[in-house]
């Protein structure tokens, strides 16, 4: 796709009825700067250090592998604001899949997006809430049921193999926090980007002003020791794959601020400050608070702590600034986390935005408030699937299954770079990565290959993962009206599913091989039906 650079900064009309509504550009760099901080730090920070030092057992490692792993989510960060100032449309990476590798490429990334990575977060995010808010207030967090809805009794009526036990929608204390957490920030951004700027600046603002305190009176007034900090024989065996890929997982949601590069003001000159802005921001944040644990306690207490129940920053807050502070990070965290589901309820449903008005999503998704100008629909669609999850609370398991699909996506998305870079030597760009070809080249490399040992490493739930991104396969034909095709490419990924889970016999791959075969020729005899008609100047079936 080509145009002019004036052509991508309009706001775009939708005309879901007689007058046109549009997407409104109302966001600053500071504004998108705080999304990106927003999506970023959550209480991750908190727990992964632990993990991190049991796999590198060495204090200058710890902060060599955080140094790098901020490198690259910046190398990353640079390539995004390439790609979002040269198409600043809602969506992020969907759009960049498009440009560069087709409709079909574009809907996975949207629908694992959809099915599993802003919904899935904001449920595990919200259920967070609640687990945080029970050191406050313990009935916040008691799970026991209150009712529940037995969704499973009615699948049974309909697909026998169905267990009638299976996903009961259970509400109880605990759920109920979270649903009420879900709700309340999607009816604030459906109000509009202007309270809902208020609201995330002012969360992203507190979250980042309590952590640079906690580091700073920490590092300045703390009982702790630089001598934890000396060069020491590594406390046990190293295992830098493992480490890399908690590290760049913690830093993942670095590329926020492009979801929403249709609603910038200057987006060619916004989005790049953005995310720069942003991403630096995060790498310097997350330094200083490793450097603050490293201060407060040796590498063989750090990694003894990753099996326990105490988070490292509650330790260090205690030996550092006494059991308050420590009691304090509790509250913290709820900011953190209210924080980040407010960036989530932003951002993913301008992916859902984008495909809808692309015809490959349900179509009133791309329906925009005639009032506030917000794709009011979208957000509360993603609302809606987040709570199912936090109710039938699979998203964990959701997580567990497809998140390496977060580094697979960003990575193929950078590789778009190139691609454009090829396809359209010649269009303006009103900015150009930094460390092109090199940087992105080794923010892309580095992502497959922690992507792939992720893979490797926990075959059977990223295996699962792969089947779930795959039946957006059936849904993106159905979707484009390929009606056959998606019939057989959903009865062979439903064969393919059982076969996996061990109740059909290895011959059953014949089978997938069969209906995906069965597939691919009604799609490209369909397909090619189309092409045909075009050619004739007759309009299409």
């Amino acid at each position: 796709m080509t145009g002019s650079l004036h052509d991508y900064n309009a706001p775009v009309a939708l005309s879901s009825s007689s007058v046109p509504r549009s997407l409104e550009r109302r966001l600053g760099p500071v504004d998108a700067a705080a999304i990106v901080i927003s999506n970023v730090i959550g209480v991750g920070i908190f727990i992964t250090p632990g993990i991190i030092a049991q796999n590198v057992p060495h204090p200058l490692g710890i902060l060599g592998v955080w140094l790098t792993g901020g490198l690259l989510a910046f190398a990353g960060a640079m390539a995004y604001a390439e790609l979002a100032a040269l198409r600043p449309r809602s969506g992020g990476e969907y759009v960049y899949l498009r440009e560069a590798y087709g409709p079909l490429a574009a809907f996975l990334t949207g629908w694992t997006s959809f099915a599993a990575g802003f919904a899935g977060a904001i449920a595990a995010g919200a259920l967070g809430v609640a687990e945080y808010l029970g050191g406050f207030v313990p009935a916040a967090n008691d799970p026991a049921p209150i009712f529940s809805i037995p969704v499973g009794r009615v699948l049974h009526l309909l697909v026998p193999w169905v267990q009638p036990s299976a996903l009961p929608l259970v509400f109880s204390n605990r759920s109920i926090v979270a649903l009420t957490a879900i709700t309340g920030l999607a009816l604030v951004h459906i109000r509009g980007l202007g309270p809902g700027k208020l609201v995330q600046n002012t969360l992203a603002g507190l979250k980042v002003s309590a952590l640079a305190l906690f580091v700073a009176v920490g590092l300045g007034w703390g009982h702790g020791t630089v001598a934890h900090l000396a060069p020491m024989q590594a406390a046990g065996p190293s295992n830098l794959a493992v480490a890399m890929l908690l590290v760049m997982f913690t830093y993942s949601g670095w590329n926020a601020a492009s979801y929403v590069a249709e609603e910038i003001r200057n987006p060619g000159r916004n989005v790049p400050i953005a995310l720069a802005l942003g991403t630096g921001a995060v790498v310097v944040l997350y330094l200083g608070i490793n450097l603050l644990y490293l201060y407060a306690l040796p590498v063989t207490q750090i990694l003894h702590l990753a099996g326990s129940q105490t988070p490292v920053a509650n330790a260090a807050a205690q030996v550092l600034l006494g059991a308050t502070a420590a009691k304090l990070l509790g509250a913290l965290a709820v900011v953190i986390l209210l924080s980040s589901l407010s960036a989530m309820t932003l951002a993913g449903p301008r992916v859902y935005y984008a495909m809808a008005r692309d015809g490959v999503f349900f179509r009133s998704a791309a329906r925009v408030h005639p009032r506030f100008h917000t794709p009011w629909l979208a957000i509360v669609t993603q609302a809606i699937w987040s709570g199912v999850l936090v109710l039938t609370n699979t998203s964990g398991q959701l997580a567990e299954y497809t998140g390496f699909a977060v580094l697979l996506f960003s990575g193929i998305a950078v590789t778009a770079l190139f691609v454009l870079r090829r396809r359209c030597p010649d269009e303006p760009r009103p900015f150009r990565a930094w460390g092109y070809p090199v940087a992105p080249a080794l923010f892309a490399l580095a992502s497959f290959v922690i992507a792939a040992d992720a893979i490797a490493g926990r075959p059977g739930p990223s295996v699962w993962g792969l089947v779930i991104m795959a039946f957006g396969i059936p849904l993106y034909l159905w979707l484009r009206r390929h009606l056959a095709a998606a019939l057989f490419a959903l009865a062979s990924l439903i064969i393919a599913a059982f076969a996996i889970a061990g109740s059909l016999a290895p011959s059953a791959w014949a089978l997938v091989i069969v209906a995906a075969g069965c597939s691919l020729f009604c799609w490209m005899r369909r397909r090619d039906a189309i092409e045909d008609l075009a050619s004739r100047g007759a309009p299409k079936a």
